[in-house]
């Protein structure tokens, strides 16, 4: 079995695969890629199957050496990848000899890379997955300097190309929540309308954005409810706050719209201070990146 030595593990580094999915009953968070389409991505350039654990680096800084010869692949943000000092692709698979040095520097754009290994990351499950949860930091903990993690054996041969993804993030497109009334007027046209930037304290909990605040019509307190992937909640202070992959199964705060699935891996490249635009969806669906 191969291994991967993490020299450096960056400013966040965490296992993640497609998720803990089916337990939010028992209030456990889903976890899982943040921006999934990249994640699938690295995945079959490598030859893994959608549901294998891989890396996932937040803000770059990642180094590491494997014990054995493997195929890796670096998608996501876009970032100086090298293997011993050697300038390689990004969204393209490379071979990693045994011994070698993988290295991520700084994202050029966006935020969070995924960094696939043939046989995929063999942590153990918890629950049925790989993911970590930073909400509970339930799973494997997060990667740290000096971490061995082990690889598993290939299922599948690597794939020289795939088709990309848009380059860079859209708007998010809206669905109504379950208490749009709760804010004065049309609760999406007011959020398509309004400018906001993403805020510092985002992370893989939420993205909160600053701007002018939504006015709320009903300032009781609701009982804690469930609450989705994507969810588009609005604490006392107005400023919304959109539920990402380690959010809280339930919420006391208003719902007030839902982030349509195809758009939320732009979520997990935004950086803090950018802008954020919301669009409105007639009749529903939407588009799925790769």
């Amino acid at each position: 079995m191969s291994v991967l030595h993490v020299h450096r593990a960056g400013p966040l580094t965490t296992v993640q695969d497609l998720g803990r999915v089916g337990w939010a009953h028992l209030g456990v968070p889903r976890a899982g890629a943040l921006d999934g389409p990249a994640a699938a991505l690295a995945q079959r350039l490598v030859g893994n199957p959608p549901d294998a654990a891989l890396l996932e680096v937040t803000w770059g800084g990642l180094e590491v050496t494997s014990s054995h010869a493997v195929w890796v692949a670096v998608t996501g943000a876009p970032v100086p990848v090298e293997v011993d000092g050697r300038a390689v692709g990004h969204d393209r698979v490379v071979r990693l000899p045994a011994g070698g040095r993988l290295r991520l520097g700084t994202p050029e754009r966006g935020v969070r890379s995924y960094v696939a290994v043939a046989g995929g990351i063999d942590v153990t499950p918890v629950l049925g997955s790989r993911s970590t949860d930073t909400l509970a930091w339930l799973g494997p903990p997060r990667v740290a300097d000096g971490a061995l993690l082990p690889v598993g054996l290939p299922t599948g041969p690597p794939a020289p190309v795939d088709v990309l993804r848009p380059p860079a993030p859209g708007p998010l497109r809206l669905h109504p929540g379950p208490r749009a009334d709760r804010v004065e007027g049309d609760v999406l046209v007011r959020l398509a309308a309004t400018s906001y930037v993403v805020g510092e304290a985002s992370n893989r909990v939420g993205l909160r954005l600053d701007g002018d605040p939504l006015p709320l019509s009903v300032r009781d307190e609701l009982p804690s409810e469930g609450a989705v992937l994507g969810a588009v909640q609005v604490p006392p202070d107005g400023r919304p706050v959109v539920f990402l992959a380690d959010h809280p199964p339930t919420g006391g705060y208003p719902v007030v719209a839902v982030v349509d699935p195809g758009d939320l891996w732009c979520c997990a490249q935004l950086r803090p201070g950018e802008p954020v635009r919301f669009a409105l969806t007639p009749g529903g669906g939407g588009r799925t990146p790769r």
